[in-house]
């Protein structure tokens, strides 16, 4: 593999270091990305949130499946980019507001680190895919909860 496809899959998988966090690197990758969600939820629309989140998940499969080859780890803990694209589908149907992005943190980690089904099914996936895949289930029950909550008003 060319040493500069090495070098940026490591830091997309990564979020550029931050899945190297001593503690709760997936948790540390969920809380990095909700300002950036939020900033880009207030000054463009959900749409453009839901649209980087594609674009995420997509690069991150990309760079999941590359650095997982270099690690040799099919699921290597320090890959946190199906963290930002879990947490930024949440947020994008989530209000645009502090309780909001908390109940879409605090849900998906939940559905995130629990694994209930179909979150469990979904990480079955091999490559890139099976890195991201998991967390995208995550990220949509939790906004579709969230989403209903909002509808109902209790957020």
């Amino acid at each position: 593999m060319p040493p500069l496809l090495k070098i940026w899959s490591k830091r997309f998988a990564t979020l550029f270091g931050v899945g190297f966090a001593p503690f709760a690197p997936g948790t540390a990758a969920s809380l990095v990305s909700l300002p950036f969600a939020f900033l880009i939820q207030k000054f463009c629309g959900a749409s453009w949130l839901f649209a980087a989140t594609i674009v995420a998940s997509i690069v991150g499969v990309w760079a999941c499946e590359l650095y997982a080859r270099q690690t040799g780890n099919e699921d290597p803990s320090e890959a946190v980019i199906d963290e930002l694209a879990g947490q930024w589908l949440a947020c994008s149907l989530a209000p645009l507001s502090i309780a909001g992005y908390a109940a879409a943190f605090v849900l998906f980690r939940f559905f995130d680190m629990t694994k209930i089904w179909p979150v469990s099914a979904a990480e079955r996936a091999r490559g890139g895919w099976g890195v991201m895949l998991d967390d995208i289930v995550a990220g949509l029950i939790a906004g579709i909860i969230v989403s209903l909550l909002h509808y109902w008003k209790v957020i």
